[in-house]
């Protein structure tokens, strides 16, 4: 089944008790064009999760689609092709962050900054197509799909329990030179076949995770959906996952259709992170 629209979308950030915001979405609509037979061509949609500083974190704003670009214009887009299409761009992100960090270690800079071999980000992204959704995740953000008024996760956190080395808490992470080889850029990818039953596809970083679950998060799109949103709303903070509640948030939001009454609507997810679509 082929979906040929650009879907509608829409994302919002919230900072948490750091000073500055270290986490960036980027949303690129019809970022290649592939085939004449799709003229609303690919569409992309990342969130970037920043640790150390937001230098990776914007780095990756900055280039990963192009990157991500440049890899599709090579290949045929096979399941395989893919993959491989996604591990590569994420590992010349990956050079990329790390080329910086080199060149400026070596760069005797008498001012106050962060050890830039420490700084590093998680990564989400996912590639909208007219019949598929490539997730390609490396980190503690996560893709979650409302099918059908139901939670369908399509990525994975890479949370190992303990830390690296002691220090971080993913396995996975653009940048972090300081902790290779321990921790890896390579991305999961996950592809998944477009059905209509799917209602809106939810990028967001561990911050709204760690304390909105997944059934949650779509219960509060299916209110949105249905036009039966609350006021005042529930606390977002049921069904989460864990205690917290203080880190950054960004998420970004696609569906096939939307509706600015919806948006009014869902005013009170915005300061929680979540922005809905509303589906005709």
């Amino acid at each position: 089944m082929m979906f040929n629209q650009c879907p509608k979308y829409g994302m919002t950030s919230v900072c948490g008790q750091r000073r500055d915001m270290e986490d960036v979405v980027a949303i690129h609509p019809s970022f290649c064009r592939r085939d004449s037979l799709f003229p609303s061509g690919l569409h992309f949609f990342g969130v970037y999760v920043g640790h150390g500083c937001s230098h990776v974190a914007k780095s990756c704003k900055e280039r990963m689609h192009q990157l991500v670009k440049e890899e599709l214009e090579n290949r045929e887009t096979s399941t395989t092709k893919w993959k491989e299409a996604m591990e590569l761009s994420f590992s010349r992100m990956d050079k990329e962050v790390s080329e910086w960090s080199t060149s400026v270690s070596t760069t005797k800079l008498q001012v106050r900054a962060p050890d830039i071999t420490t700084v590093g980000s998680t990564t989400v992204v996912a590639i909208v197509t007219p019949d598929k959704i490539i997730i390609a995740n490396c980190g503690d953000s996560c893709a979650v799909l409302n099918r059908g008024g139901k939670a369908v996760p399509l990525s994975n956190d890479h949370k190992d329990g303990a830390r690296v080395l002691g220090v971080l808490a993913m396995s996975r992470a653009i940048g972090d030179s300081y902790l290779k080889p321990y921790v890896v850029s390579e991305p999961e990818v996950t592809i998944t076949e477009r059905t209509e039953e799917d209602e809106c596809l939810i990028l967001a970083s561990d911050g709204l995770w760690d304390v909105v679950s997944n059934d949650t998060a779509c219960s509060i799109a299916r209110m949105c959906i249905d036009g039966q949103a609350p006021s005042p709303p529930p606390s977002p903070r049921s069904g989460s996952r864990s205690s917290g509640g203080d880190d950054d948030m960004n998420v970004g939001v696609a569906g096939e259709t939307s509706d600015k009454s919806c948006i009014k609507k869902c005013n009170f997810t915005l300061s929680k992170g979540i922005f809905i679509l509303k589906k005709k």
